[in-house]
């Protein structure tokens, strides 16, 4: 089967931005702890004014021995997937993982998040985490640390969510809405009668429709207030889209793109569909935050040990759009 080919023509040169490690969590829940939903020009006023003073993404991990477990969570919290639970599972550093910070060069990280007050400056507000399992672990994370201080809760599924919960005294929803490439995607077998990838070799793959958002979020941002949305890692797992047996093949507009995308070039275009889409089908005023991958996959040694990311791919950006602001992993979409 011939290898997918960059187009000649049409998009132009992206400029690439390393993914770096979950710095989402630290700066996006801190943001939007300090102003209340219904002042986001406020929230959007400060992520611009942070920009100009810190860059997050440089720095690194220090030890913080004030942090303690209560401050966030632990293996009580039931909303933490069996196999992802390090503490409850017996990982010998568990507890210790409690107790590191990201420190930036050159500045602070805003105060650790203050779950009273962040349920009492979000009342009336619904949050959704888009993505995949980056952005679970986010939604869990937010959940856990919030149930720890009140427990009255809803548990459903809103606007086709994989799951979520309404904090009844608070009338705060938090959800989450499952998908790993942000669009439709599924198998496809060459027609007996031919085509465009048929003439090209193509027996078997995988179609994404790059204009088509999944449906597991599709009614998501007429839904939420806040979206934080995610994708990386499902375009680069040769164990899901293998490049020779079980290619990823884009299609726009019903249509095969000729000549076929590689998977930078597919997610980038993606990216501005999707973007667009959230953008006209959002509620007005809505804030819409993107976050990029973190490494993973630690090979030859630990991330503190020498290990490296062989694996690793960087997300790249198609463009500004809008007026897009880069915060480190955090891509504000006004």
């Amino acid at each position: 089967m011939p290898p997918a080919r960059s187009p000649a023509a049409g998009l132009r040169r992206r400029k690439v931005f390393l993914p770096l490690v979950l710095l989402l969590p630290l700066i996006l829940l801190t943001l939007i702890l300090i102003f209340p939903s219904r002042s986001i020009p406020a929230l959007r006023d400060a992520a611009l004014r942070s920009q100009q003073t810190c860059d997050y993404a440089a720095g690194g991990w220090v030890s913080d021995s004030s942090a303690e477990s209560h401050l966030r969570y632990d293996h009580t919290c039931k909303e933490i997937f069996k196999g992802w639970n390090c503490i409850a599972n017996g990982k010998r550093n568990g507890r210790a993982l409690l107790r590191w910070r990201w420190k930036p060069e050159g500045c602070e990280l805003l105060p650790r998040l203050d779950p009273l007050r962040f349920l009492e400056h979000h009342r009336n507000t619904n949050i959704g985490f888009v993505g995949d399992s980056l952005n679970r672990n986010m939604f869990v994370s937010l959940v856990c640390m919030l149930r720890g201080v009140n427990g009255e809760v809803r548990k459903w599924r809103p606007a086709g969510a994989d799951r979520g919960f309404t904090f009844l005294r608070y009338n705060l929803t938090l959800a989450y809405h499952r998908t790993n490439l942000l669009v439709r995607y599924g198998s496809w077998s060459a027609s007996p009668n031919g085509g465009p990838l048929e003439s090209l070799g193509y027996k078997q793959g995988h179609r994404i429709d790059v204009d088509i958002a999944d449906q597991t979020w599709a009614e998501a941002p007429s839904f939420h207030d806040i979206l934080i949305f995610n994708t990386g890692h499902w375009w680069w797992s040769s164990s899901k889209f293998d490049p020779i047996q079980s290619p990823m093949l884009f299609f726009e507009k019903g249509k095969p793109i000729i000549p076929p995308l590689l998977p930078p070039e597919g997610l980038d275009l993606t990216l501005k569909h999707m973007i667009t889409f959230a953008n006209k089908a959002m509620r007005p005023n809505g804030l819409k935050f993107f976050s990029t991958q973190s490494p993973r996959h630690f090979e030859g040694g630990d991330w503190n040990e020498g290990g490296s990311c062989q694996r690793d791919q960087p997300l790249s950006s198609e463009e500004k759009v809008g007026d897009c602001l880069e915060l480190g992993v955090l891509r504000l979409i006004c």
